[in-house]
């Protein structure tokens, strides 16, 4: 019978979702209590006895510390960063212990593997790691995975029945390792050339952002051990470049928002501002930035036509 799934945006594990079987070494330690059992009988000796059901006491105990070791625990998503395609994805898992009494030996499983093994201290928390190989762009569900255990003597073996939470992550296009140009830049030109920051006269320094060119890092500045700054540019002239659809004809859809995914990153990198067009009227204006940039990567992840 298929056990079914614990589902939602946060799983708590009680009684009724957990199982337990002897494991190999469970077998062979009740193989070994059998057998004394069996001598202190037919040799009628007490030690024998009393060895035989201080091991049988154990066996018991560990059932107990077995069960509690899962039981109770709360798992919910953690913070999620989007990839792109082919990329590994880290699905992030936070496992709460709200109780006062630690958890030792804890197992997370997926697809039948012992991915990585852990403890939770009393009234704490944990952040364990799926990885999960991407293979196309657009939103991709969070993985079917189950926690485990064989605390404290490793006879038994307790886990919990598939667990899939309400949570997805975004995966962007592969961006292209070979692309033709993007369209020319325009140069905008104002009277506002103090508040434009370009690539002509340095500006200032701004704390580091995630998504930064590396070209643009103070490296002189983190040498001195004063912190992650990235430098900022001020100029008169501003380029902005449109990166276009319709510049990629006679080209199917991925390998479009594959050669636009690449774009982006260029223009990221070289710190213009862009703007991006799609069929169907969805423009989006010229600007720069970790977040323009994620705002663009999102709108070419969730283009329709992909499988």
């Amino acid at each position: 019978m298929r056990m079914r799934l614990l589902q939602g945006n946060e799983v708590v594990l009680t009684r009724k979702q957990l199982y337990m079987l002897p494991n190999r070494f469970g077998l062979m330690f009740t193989a070994l209590i059998f057998v004394l059992l069996l001598a202190a009988i037919n040799y009628n000796n007490g030690l024998a006895f009393g060895l035989t059901f201080l091991l049988a006491s154990i066996a018991i105990v560990s059932m107990v510390y077995t069960h509690n070791t899962l039981s109770g625990l709360h798992i919910t998503a953690g913070p999620q960063s989007p990839v792109f395609a082919g990329q590994t994805a880290r699905f992030a898992l936070i496992i709460h212990n709200r109780k006062a009494t630690s958890r030792y030996g804890l197992q997370l499983e997926y697809e039948k593997k012992v991915i990585e093994r852990f403890d939770v201290h009393g009234n704490d928390f944990r952040l364990a790691k799926i990885p999960v190989t991407t293979h196309s762009r657009g939103w991709v569900p969070s993985p079917t995975f189950c926690l485990s255990t064989i605390y404290p003597f490793g006879i038994l073996y307790s886990w919990s029945r598939k667990i899939k939470l309400d949570q997805r992550y975004l995966v962007y296009p592969t961006p292209a390792s070979l692309a033709p140009d993007p369209p020319d830049a325009t140069v905008e030109s104002g009277d506002t050339g103090g508040n434009h920051k370009g690539q002509d006269d340095f500006y200032g320094l701004r704390s580091f952002q995630k998504g930064d060119s590396p070209r643009h890092v103070s490296w002189k500045t983190a040498a001195r051990g004063q912190g992650m700054y990235t430098k900022e540019f001020n100029g008169a002239n501003n380029e902005t470049v449109w990166l276009d659809w319709q510049a990629l004809p006679q080209l199917d859809i991925e390998s479009r928002l594959s050669i636009l995914c690449r774009w982006v990153l260029d223009a990221e990198s070289q710190y213009k501002h862009y703007g991006l067009k799609l069929p169907g009227h969805t423009i989006i204006k010229p600007a720069r930035g970790p977040e323009h940039q994620h705002v663009c990567l999102k709108v070419l992840a969730l283009y329709p036509g992909h499988s």
